[in-house]
């Protein structure tokens, strides 16, 4: 898995640096807690009083009882899913932590409809932990129907994660987000959720202000990561994703009226995803790398982007002007820095563009493309403009997709004011390179 350190200077990421070098920062970082609940197999949720020496047999008995500061220490072992947590309340400077143990292998958590549901929630950080083997989500945080309240479930961390074999041959998710604020997800390994095109590592349906750093996708079905109905401002920074499924970043989707956060206005316009940025992820596999569906202001910068099976990228309007909804068509991309090494004879074309889309107002601009069956033929078929890039040229990559000194790609990229830091969290050089990471 990839460790990303950039740092988020606050909180929010509406305000923030979004790309800059050093450690993420978010409001748990350099908190301890003040109160300990034991959680273990061989507890008691009767006769238990939460100490190390009296544990509980159960992560919901010890919410019970979690006060602000509190840390819920679940022990190694295996616990059966179905754990439902409501109205957890930690604060900004006292959350509330739930998960494994320093010096312990991760709990796992098997079976069940779900393995964990967060219903209304904040100020909470659910790490350390390992999902398996639900039938449905693996877990799932929501805002509880609230859908017009931004404070029903907001400032959350999901970090330290390994969610893997969740559902089977439907639109199950390993991690599923409704209508959540403030958040991040981080450091975390995703495997095999759902099935038959559908299901999606992380799926966010109305959810805003987001980070999604230094985690890894593998064997999914419908996509690694998905954000529609009205999901706004989410980053999507040096994360790995192998045989990332139809879609392997969907940026956008298809979403049902009654499921928009905030809901749909009928004053003015409506989209299904805004300012969603893919940034310096390596992206290997997959049937398209990237989807910009419905999806405004949306960026693809610095991506290194190999074999996808059928697409580079995909143009896609699903959720049109209807019953008196206005919506945006997907519009105003950039896509920029890119490095795209690829078999052009698995192509059917670079670009799917489909119908109702403004695809002209897209901007194409520094990328690199190599076919490296064919080289003479790594010129791409576009639309809207493409300025200042390199065709055709080996990028000598190395090791895990990284380049060396002798890359075209050393210094070939063009400057943006919040792309700052690469997939390992490496400041870019000014100029910086193209693709995923800064030259070594």
């Amino acid at each position: 898995m990839v460790i990303v350190t950039f740092v988020a200077c606050d909180d929010d990421p509406t305000d923030f640096t979004p790309n800059a070098c050093g450690p993420i920062e978010t409001f748990e970082s350099g908190l301890t807690a003040n109160v300990e609940i034991h959680v273990s197999p061989s507890g008691d949720d009767g006769a238990g009083d939460g100490s190390e020496s009296s544990p509980f047999a159960t992560i919901s008995r010890a919410v019970r009882d979690a006060v602000r500061g509190t840390a819920i220490r679940v022990h190694e072992g295996v616990y059966s899913g179905g754990t439902f947590l409501s109205d957890v309340r930690g604060a900004e400077s006292a959350p509330i932590w739930i998960g494994g143990v320093d010096g312990e292998s991760r709990p796992l958590i098997d079976g069940g409809g779900e393995g964990i549901h967060l219903s209304e929630v904040s100020y909470v950080v659910l790490h350390d932990i390992e999902v398996a083997n639900s039938a449905n989500n693996g877990i799932n945080t929501d805002d509880g129907g609230d859908y017009g309240n931004v404070q029903a479930t907001h400032h959350v961390v999901f970090r330290d994660l390994y969610v893997h074999d969740v559902g089977g041959t439907g639109n199950q998710d390993c991690l599923k987000l409704s209508g959540v604020n403030h958040f991040w997800v981080l450091n975390s390994a995703f495997e095999r959720c759902g099935g038959g095109g559908s299901g999606s590592g992380i799926d966010h349906v109305g959810c805003h202000n987001g980070l999604l750093a230094g985690n890894s996708f593998r064997e999914m079905s419908g996509n690694a990561v998905q954000a529609k109905g009205g999901s706004e401002n989410i980053e999507i920074h040096g994360n790995t994703i192998v045989d990332g499924g139809a879609r392997a970043l969907n940026m956008g989707g298809s979403t049902g009226d009654a499921f928009f956060r905030p809901p749909l206005s009928t004053t003015s316009p409506n989209f299904e995803a805004r300012n969603i940025r893919a940034v310096a992820n390596i992206i290997e596999g997959a049937t398209a790398a990237i989807a910009f569906v419905g999806c405004v202001d949306c960026l693809a910068a610095n991506n290194t982007i190999v074999d996808p099976q059928n697409w580079i990228f995909r143009i896609l309007q699903e959720t049109t002007t209807h019953d008196g909804y206005e919506f945006l068509p997907a519009q105003d991309g950039y896509a920029v820095n890119n490095l795209v090494y690829f078999e052009r004879a698995a192509l059917s074309t670079d670009v799917n563009v489909g119908p109702n889309t403004d695809a002209n107002s897209f901007v194409f601009e520094n990328n690199l493309w190599y076919a490296w069956d064919d080289p003479g033929q790594s010129a791409p078929s576009l639309p809207g403009t493409e300025v200042g890039s390199i065709v055709g040229l080996d990028p000598a990559l190395v090791t895990d997709y990284r380049i060396d000194a002798s890359s075209p790609a050393v210094g070939a990229g063009i400057r943006l004011s919040d792309v700052r830091s690469d997939a390992v969290g490496v400041c870019y050089a000014n100029p910086p390179s193209i693709g995923a990471f800064e030259v070594f």
